[in-house]
């Protein structure tokens, strides 16, 4: 009877620590300044599944850890679109780019002029 639980045991703790339900994904995000990190960061905290989000300022790369059972890389995508600010592949619609700050309007060229200085 002993050996039948050690088995059991054995059998259903190996199960559970083979599912590893944990993605990560890279992507490359536009943005700015630090009010644009807190933005694109807190769009992909608000995405069910989303474990863990940070933005770089000089790289524009956004690192994901997210549960793939919960969501997807295009779902994140779509919720930083959503917050104003472009993905490689899309841009952003005009009306969420409106709502970002005016200090990261990104596409425009004299915002971005001042915060190199």
């Amino acid at each position: 009877m002993k050996k039948i639980i050690l088995i059991l045991t054995v059998l259903i703790t190996t199960t559970t620590f083979a599912q590893n339900k944990n993605a990560k994904a890279s992507m490359e995000v536009d943005g700015i300044c630090g009010m644009c990190k807190a933005r694109i960061e807190k769009a992909c905290l608000n995405t069910k599944g989303v474990k863990f989000a940070t933005w770089s300022i000089d790289t524009h790369e956004l690192k994901l850890i997210y549960d793939d059972r919960k969501t997807d890389v295009k779902t994140i995508e779509k919720q930083v679109l959503a917050a104003g600010h472009d993905v490689k592949e899309e841009k952003a619609t005009d009306e969420a780019y409106a709502t970002v700050h005016g200090c990261c309007k990104y596409r425009d060229e004299e915002v971005k002029d001042k915060h190199k200085k």
